[in-house]
């Protein structure tokens, strides 16, 4: 087998991807791989929209106080204005791409999501994301620096210790990844690697957060040596369909933007005037997200109601015609009737530690999107800020390799996976049953309200179910399934390892031995 060497490789084919793509490709040969399908990443499921200051009532200086606010002050402020000040370009350059926001060039349809001041939304209806991906991989499909390959699901990077001679160097060389067609295990060399691998939602039993979301970029920087912060802070979006046959399908923040009340099941009662009186609605998603879940648990209920009814229906069809159209085919007309929500899992605020240029730990090897922890989001990402950050740090990535680039050492000779003491499984019902086991026990101790006694029983189980996918992944030949259970437990136990170093409450860490907010903010760091 021999490797494939490239100028850049590129882990991800979603924002984050192939915005780095597309600047390196200017001038070098990029090579990105996805795991599943070109479009199978977040993405492409992001309803909502992309922030930017473009109002004339607004400013930068209002965005980052949202973006702080929302943060519970645990972002970098200096992440956060590198940010927001350079999210009118990206939109920019996604016109230039012929992305078709609602309104037109001069005057684009500005929504308000929670959590925002301003109306500062961009979108293109209720299906951004859609659109945004169609346009970057156009765009990547037209550049012949660019090479895509679907079907590659990476195990894990590849370093000095995979050298043919052995350095023990944690510099990064490319990534190992399996071919799902052929079975094989290929070695894919660059001097410079993109890791844009996406968050970890798929760690709860309970997610908006597509199939592929296990975890796989966190899990393999952390296995090569790079730092991880912040894992404690996953958000949970307030407002995921209750639905027995569909489980992930969101609703997107602006349903509440335009108007959309929630709403006790049984009284009709509008109970964010008990939790956040001036912001109700459009208070931030971990407040919104904790009041339903007290209402839940309070009374009983599987879901409470989210209701748009109350307002004209072509309004309705017309700013959230994908919704409309989904919930039809349900049996739910939200022009006329409440639609029944809980929340779910829903971004990955921590991740690797990654700074303004995208560099992570480990030479050789640059973050972006929602694998890394830049500093933006803090305790809690603000809606519609999580596309922004994908468009402004593969810039970054691409423009800081792109300025290294002569100065990077040409690869080693890498060794070849060795598939030599491995069989297929005869077992595969082991790697279920661990998957479901895991993402259980991550919804009901590790989730929306903590107590420090459920994640010492979470931390007690990750820690013998450790043991035994061990043992399996050392004895058989790796597939998609197998791979994505090492990653989905390696970032679990980052995630309980984070949130009981944390001993206080603050934006999405809440627990109830804690629930305080210290005076001082500090990040939650975890070093291998």
């Amino acid at each position: 087998m021999a490797a494939n060497t490239h100028d850049v490789l590129v882990i991800g084919s979603g924002a984050a991807g192939l915005t780095a793509a597309l600047a390196l490709a200017e001038h070098k040969k990029v090579l990105v791989l996805a795991k599943g399908s070109l479009t199978g990443g977040s993405t492409a499921w992001a309803q909502g929209g992309i922030a930017a200051v473009l109002d004339a009532g607004d400013t930068f200086d209002d965005h980052i106080r949202d973006t702080m606010v929302a943060g519970a002050g645990l972002n970098n402020r200096e992440t956060v204005e590198f940010v927001i000040e350079r999210a009118p370009r990206s939109i920019e350059r996604l016109v230039e791409l012929g992305v078709p926001f609602n309104g037109d060039s001069g005057d684009l349809h500005l929504t308000r999501e929670g959590g925002h001041s301003h109306r500062r939304i961009v979108h293109v209806d209720d299906a951004t994301g859609w659109a945004v991906q169609e346009a970057l991989l156009k765009a990547a499909d037209a550049n012949p620096n660019i090479t895509m390959l679907a079907g590659r699901t990476c195990v894990d990077l590849i370093t000095g210790q995979n050298a043919a001679r052995f350095s023990g160097s944690g510099r990064v060389w490319g990534a190992y990844a399996l071919d799902t067609q052929t079975g094989k295990v290929e070695a894919h060399v660059a001097r410079a690697t993109v890791m844009a691998a996406g968050g970890a939602g798929r760690v709860y039993q309970f997610s908006t957060a597509p199939r592929g979301a296990t975890g796989d970029g966190i899990a393999m920087a952390w296995r090569a040596g790079a730092r991880v912060s912040n894992m404690e802070m996953m958000q949970f979006h307030p407002t995921c369909l209750y639905n027995l046959e569909v489980k992930n399908f969101l609703i997107t923040e602006a349903v509440r933007g335009e108007g959309g009340h929630l709403l006790h099941p049984d009284t009709g009662h509008r109970f964010m005037a008990d939790y956040d009186p001036e912001r109700m609605e459009l208070a931030p998603r971990d407040v919104v997200a904790r009041a339903i879940d007290d209402q839940i648990k309070r009374y009983g209920l599987d879901y409470v109601h989210l209701d748009i009814s109350h307002l004209p229906a072509d309004f309705v069809r017309a700013h959230f015609p994908t919704i409309h159209e989904k919930l039809i085919g349900l049996g739910i007309d939200m022009t006329a009737q409440p639609i029944p929500v809980v929340p779910a899992q829903h971004y990955t605020c921590g991740g690797v530690v990654v700074g303004l240029d995208a560099r992570t730990d480990l030479p050789g090897l640059w973050a972006a999107g929602e694998v890394t922890e830049s500093g933006l989001h803090g305790a809690n990402r603000l809606a519609s800020n999580s596309l922004l950050e994908c468009f402004v740090f593969g810039e970054a990535a691409a423009r800081d390799i792109l300025a290294r680039f002569d100065t990077l050492d040409d690869p080693p000779t890498i060794r070849e996976w060795d598939e030599s003491r491995v069989t297929d499984s005869d077992e595969e019902v082991v790697i279920k049953q661990n998957w479901t086991e895991i993402r259980r026990m991550m919804w009901n101790y590790v989730g929306i309200v903590r107590t420090t006694k459920r994640l010492e029983r979470a931390r007690n189980r990750i820690t013998l179910l450790g043991r035994e996918i061990d043992d399996y992944y050392g004895a058989f030949r790796v597939t998609t399934d197998l791979i994505e259970l090492r990653n989905l437990h390696q970032s679990a136990q980052l995630i309980v390892d984070s949130a009981l170093a944390r001993h206080e409450s603050r934006g999405l860490h809440y627990t109830l031995d804690y629930p305080e907010t210290k005076d001082t903010a500090r990040d939650t760091v975890l070093v291998p």
